[in-house]
């Protein structure tokens, strides 16, 4: 599943991710994608950290309560700080942080390595 408020962002990374064998279900509207959610359905969750309404995290708190095995990677144009982030969400599991803009080769490798 990837999750991106920017349509753009979510065509491409889907038509790149399918092109590199990965099956991915693309929404621009974090609601929506917590609707289409359910247990087991998904592996793994890319996540943009900054949405309208419900952001990054908020929804992986949401998707944790529904499904604690699947794995999250978050993806950003912004700078943050972990240390912060820890300090508000102790319990997160943080994955993996990809950088804005994404280039394919670093998305698929590092999807691949969560995935184990």
């Amino acid at each position: 599943m990837l999750v991106d408020d920017e349509e753009d962002i979510v065509l491409s990374i889907t038509a790149s991710l399918e092109h590199n064998g990965f099956e991915v279900d693309g929404f621009t509207d974090p609601r929506l994608a917590l609707e289409h959610f359910t247990k087991g359905k998904y592996v793994m969750v890319i996540i943009d950290i900054r949405m309208p309404e419900i952001d990054g995290f908020e929804l992986y708190e949401k998707l944790e309560e529904l499904d604690q095995n699947v794995k999250v990677c978050f993806i950003t144009a912004f700078d943050f700080n972990y240390l912060a982030l820890r300090e508000i969400y102790p319990t997160l599991n943080f994955g993996s942080f990809i950088r804005k803009p994404i280039e394919t080769t670093e998305l698929v490798n590092k999807i691949r390595m969560e995935l184990g």
